[in-house]
């Protein structure tokens, strides 16, 4: 699933670049020993108008274990969260509800390119 182009207020793309910076860091402070040797980027955040909810696509390298991954990452979902909630307490009324999807855009483009080289 891709990310979608829509359009947001200020506030809501202040809140989503601080979530997307606290997450990649939360996700480098586990390191790939937690997530099966796997490096995870957060790609982008999309959160909802009233902050409630933010739908996070990541990227997984190597990318044959990302739905292991994604899988592994919403069970852990409350976890996150709540670190989450540590590092935004301040800035942040409600910690919004995460959605975890995978961003496949590498593969595509990769898929693409070895069609064309055909």
């Amino acid at each position: 699933m891709k990310a979608p182009a829509t359009e947001q207020n200020t506030r809501q793309l202040k809140v989503s670049r601080q979530i997307q910076k606290d997450l990649s860091e939360i996700f480098r402070a586990k390191g790939p020993g937690e997530y099966n040797g796997t490096m995870i980027s957060v790609v982008y955040v999309r959160i909802s108008t009233d902050l409630s909810v933010a739908h996070v696509w990541i990227s997984v390298f190597p990318s044959e274990k990302s739905k292991d991954v994604l899988k592994q990452i919403q069970e852990q979902n409350r976890t996150i969260r709540g670190e989450l909630g540590r590092l935004v307490a301040k800035q942040l009324r409600i910690v919004p509800e995460l959605v975890f999807f995978l961003d496949d855009s590498l593969d595509y483009a990769h898929h693409i390119d070895e069609l064309l080289k055909k």
